[in-house]
């Protein structure tokens, strides 16, 4: 393929800093021209496909929310615009409406400063990298395809103003008929984000007493000292109030992090195996297997194995632990960031729905989220990340092949390492794992220093 370094798509759709290449209206016009293009193709030339765009509380939403919808109207395709919205309501809505594709504009967990774009299916699924691959393709060098429609074929933009209120419908709906949430109290964050409004609605209507944090957007505040990432302000709330439990979305909320009312954080590691015990027990963990990433702590590992289920690992991303899912008939994956994947209820990662799953078995077995949280000991794990110029191919760096190979050694099977390049930014992540955690530290340290020397910014 020509221009194939010119990769647009990361591990989760499109990112970059808003209002700079590739983050740009003009990638965005184009973007929604491609991808009308490949809705079309197979079809009658009558058809008119319906594409739904939802966002969340960027101030640089709107540019690609017009960018997008006039691209997609001038190949002769209908817009379905439903404002700020979680990613995972995106994909209902996508699925609901009948619509061919759904549009997320979010940079998830990321400053305000960045944006992005990722596609849903008409099934309600990420696209696969074939797919993205031929939409890169279209933009860098089919322009010749990109034929505007005539006149009397252009399409329309509609708003789905009751779009909210049928998530909320659908999030309710996943939480055990005969159960409410009275007598809960929660501390809810939701980051300032896509999830500002429909989120604390949810909680409310179950019956939870609710305290909130991040439900005051103004366009530059998302993800700031608040929502998953930055738990520290929700332990605090979680702490002073006597509250149950503490819970905090991202800022696109298709991600949780759990506080319980001791102040301890929970992860998504902790998350699947309450999940998956309670999912084995009453017999409806599908496939026999747990799907997460290179990122889950080996006490999960050894947990899920030892509860007779299989324990399987993909690259980093939801979008392939779905795959993966899918490809096993199972319904339960996730990641340690919080990305939980319930596929009998919904296609992607969903924060809100997450927590209502968690919720659920603590009013079932009438216990409080610290005590289901000594389901399992995670082993200490150490995460650096490391800024780079250029991301080389990594095992095609010597010194940091002898390194590795070293500090496996020195771990002698009671840890891991994991070195990778984020997806969505200029950065190596090195992940270390094991029983003792000095030297954890120490290994981590050895390598991140072994990266800067190789790949760094200031090398």
């Amino acid at each position: 393929m020509k221009n194939a370094h010119k990769r647009l798509f990361g591990t989760d759709g499109i990112r970059g800093l808003a209002n700079h290449d590739p983050m740009t209206p003009e990638m965005s016009l184009k973007l929604g021209k491609a991808l009308t293009y490949t809705l079309k193709q197979n079809k009658k030339n009558s058809y008119k496909p319906k594409i739904v765009i939802g966002k969340d509380t960027r101030l640089s939403g709107y540019i690609f929310e017009q960018a997008l919808s006039s691209g997609i109207a001038s190949m002769g395709a209908d817009v379905l615009l439903v404002g700020p919205l979680p990613t995972p309501a995106i994909a209902f809505i996508t699925t609901s409406m009948r619509a061919d594709a759904g549009i997320v504009i979010s940079a998830s967990h990321n400053p305000y400063e960045d944006n992005g774009i990722k596609i849903f299916d008409s099934f309600g699924f990420k696209l696969p990298d074939e797919k993205e691959m031929e939409i890169e393709d279209l933009i860098y060098n089919g322009e010749e395809k990109l034929i505007r429609s005539s006149p009397d074929e252009i399409g329309k933009a509609f708003r789905i103003d009751d779009a909210p209120g049928r998530y909320v419908v659908f999030a309710k709906n996943s939480f055990p008929a005969d159960l409410t949430l009275e007598g809960i109290k929660l501390v809810l964050d939701c980051a300032n984000g896509a999830a500002y409004k429909v989120a604390p609605l949810i909680f409310q209507e179950l019956g939870a007493q609710l305290l909130t944090i991040g439900v005051n957007p103004n366009g530059k505040n998302i993800n700031t000292d608040c929502g998953s990432l930055n738990p520290e302000l929700l332990r605090e709330k979680v702490l002073e109030s006597g509250a149950d439990l503490g819970i905090a979305l991202d800022g696109d909320a298709d991600r949780v992090i759990f506080c319980d009312e001791k102040g301890n954080i929970i992860d998504g590691d902790k998350i699947i195996a309450i999940c998956a015990q309670e999912m084995i027990e009453k017999g409806k963990l599908k496939g026999n297997a747990i799907i997460t990433t290179l990122m889950s702590n080996m006490a999960l590992e050894r947990f899920i194995r030892d509860q007779g289920a299989e324990f399987i690992r993909t690259q980093v991303g939801d979008r392939y632990v779905v795959e993966e899912m899918r490809a096993r008939n199972s319904n339960l994956g996730g990641e340690k960031s919080g990305h939980i994947i319930f596929l009998d209820h919904t296609t992607t990662g969903d924060g809100t729905l997450a927590a209502l799953q968690v919720l659920g078995i603590m009013k079932a077995k009438e216990k409080s989220l610290s005590e289901l949280a000594t389901i399992i000991d995670l082993y200490p794990q150490v995460l650096l990340n490391v800024r780079v110029e250029e991301k080389k191919d990594l095992n095609k760096i010597p010194e940091l092949s002898k390194q590795i190979k070293k500090n496996e050694d020195r771990l002698n099977g009671k840890g891991r390492i994991n070195i990778r390049f984020s997806g969505t930014e200029p950065i190596s992540r090195v992940m270390v794992e094991g029983e003792d955690e000095s030297l954890i530290n120490e290994i981590a340290q050895e390598l991140a220093q072994t990266i800067e020397k190789e790949l760094g910014v200031n090398r």
